[in-house]
């Protein structure tokens, strides 16, 4: 193969996949998979930068931002999109860039992501500024609207990272405040990113917004604390969660869901207190949201 971009290269263990039964198929994607874990730790350095970034971000009321194309595109979305039920943030303090927009959320626009300026335009549109953290998404590193984005996202002196499954050049590591580069080696099908790479950017924008929330004081010992009840199965873990954590029945943690306005990390504070939502709200602004702020450590 001509093209020296590590996401293009053929793989020797598949190239006669063609000729393997079902169960050889799937044996050899496993194998193949188990390199992607160590090739993101390797990058871990990188990682807890990303995740200071996006943390400073926060703090000073800008956003993270992901943009990308295709199979990178849709995983920024992803992200993005789980946080408020998760972690009880703000739609906007998080959002994923797709170069299509939403069309191609759920149909490929590949002929889209060959725009730079649309890139800088979807920025433009959101109102990026200095307080913002934009982290483009390119597996093969050569997306143009990515670099669009991201130079329009400089322009205007916001922070800026990229995440690639492939050699950065010393360009692209001087151009940008962090480089996440797993390096998890040619795809089974060659070219197919949605599948290692895939794999690695959804782990690597995990730990990156899983972590933030952490150092929110979105989360109290391991728990979810400021999930929001949207639904049954929420009602039903911020339940459990003051079960555990403040030692009652079932109904008793119902009441105080109920009476802190469905807000797990109030009730929390509630029930442990024995103070009433407004006192139990006051306390927790003192300290910034951080339960362990009020109550000490979970344990």
């Amino acid at each position: 193969m001509l093209d020296k971009r590590l996401t293009e290269q053929p793989n020797p263990r598949s190239k006669r996949i063609d000729l393997l039964s079902p169960l050889e198929i799937t044996d050899l994607v496993n194998a193949e998979d188990r390199m992607v874990a160590q090739a993101v730790g390797e990058e871990r350095e990188a990682i807890a930068r990303a995740m200071e970034l996006a943390v400073e971000a926060f703090r000073n009321g800008g956003r993270l931002i992901y943009v990308g194309a295709g199979t990178s595109g849709r995983l920024g979305v992803l992200d993005a999109s789980e946080m408020p039920p998760t972690f009880g943030v703000d739609p906007e303090m998080i959002q994923g860039v797709i170069a299509g927009g939403y069309a191609a959320l759920i149909r490929a626009q590949e002929g889209a992501e060959d725009f730079p300026e649309a890139g800088a335009a979807a920025l433009d549109e959101r109102k990026v500024d200095g307080k913002d953290f934009v982290l483009g998404i390119a597996t093969s590193g050569t997306t143009p609207f990515v670099h669009g984005a991201l130079r329009r996202a400089r322009e205007v002196g916001a922070r800026t990272g990229f995440l690639l499954c492939t050699y950065p050049n010393q360009e692209l590591v001087e151009a940008h405040d962090v480089v996440i580069a797993p390096l998890v080696g040619p795809e089974i099908i060659t070219g197919s990113t949605r599948m290692k790479a895939g794999t690695a950017t959804k782990l690597v924008l995990n730990t990156i917004t899983t972590g933030a929330m952490v150092l929110l004081g979105k989360v109290y010992g391991n728990l979810m604390v400021d999930l929001q009840v949207t639904c049954q199965k929420l009602q039903d873990r911020g339940e459990r969660i003051l079960m555990e954590t403040v030692g009652v029945e079932r109904g008793r943690a119902r009441e105080l869901l109920d009476g802190s306005g469905g807000k797990v990390k109030v009730a929390l504070v509630m029930g442990k207190l024995g103070v009433g939502r407004e006192e139990a709200e006051r306390r927790l602004h003192e300290v910034q949201g951080v339960v362990s702020g009020v109550l000490g450590d979970l344990e």
